[in-house]
């Protein structure tokens, strides 16, 4: 299983807390909430406060990136917890076809790729 860095915080940059969140999609906090409980984004307990945190990338500007739910359930099912698997997709790979991380390629349309990759991790 892959080992979650020290500082998860600073590997994912960007976070946003659930009023945050909301905020930016204009939407009610309990919807947040719901896209959480429906891991249609993940989160960790970042900041001095172990505020619940989703790191920005896991958005759009209307909601959560539709390729992210399948990609987390084969993580999951590999054995990964919400930390490793957030750890695995902001980690720099330069093996992918985009520059960056996993999420980056996500992010560039390669989800095929990325599954394919998130299978063979996990399996």
């Amino acid at each position: 299983m892959a080992e979650v860095p020290l500082d998860l915080e600073a590997l994912v940059g960007e976070w946003l807390t659930v009023p945050d969140a909301a905020e930016r999609l204009g939407v009610p906090l309990s919807r947040i909430r719901q896209f959480l409980a429906d891991r249609e984004v993940l989160s960790s307990r970042v900041g001095e406060r172990h505020v619940v945190g989703i790191p920005s990338k896991f958005l759009m500007e209307s909601g959560p990136r539709p390729e992210l739910k399948g990609t987390f359930t084969v993580l999951a099912d590999g054995g990964m917890n919400d930390d490793e698997i957030i750890a695995w997709l902001f980690t720099p790979d330069p093996t992918l076809p985009v520059e960056g991380a996993p999420i980056d390629a996500l992010r560039a349309g390669h989800k095929t790729e990325i599954r394919r990759r998130a299978q063979e991790l996990a399996f």
